[in-house]
């Protein structure tokens, strides 16, 4: 069996991509990111915005896209856990 490689990255981006819905829909109801490491999620967003040019500059946009959306859903967890302080 062939994998279409394309195929595979979609679904490995969506399923990271949409592993951070359920954390921003946690810390919005509570209204409080106690646990949440802001060390962490500072590199993280970091990283995620380099991977999100890298993929914009080598015309991937499967990573590009999926990358912008993790990144502005990591953004909303640290931006909810300085606002909720």
């Amino acid at each position: 069996m062939q994998i279409d490689s394309n195929l595979l990255g979609l679904i490995a981006a969506a399923c990271t991509t949409l592993a951070f819905v359920p954390q921003v829909i946690l810390i919005w109801r509570r209204r409080s990111a106690e646990g949440v490491s802001t060390g962490m999620y500072c590199v993280f967003c970091f990283g995620v915005f380099l991977w999100l040019v890298y993929g914009i500059s080598i015309q991937a946009w499967p990573i590009a896209i999926n990358n912008g959306i993790t990144l502005v859903l990591a953004c909303a967890v640290l931006i909810m856990k300085w606002r909720f302080r």
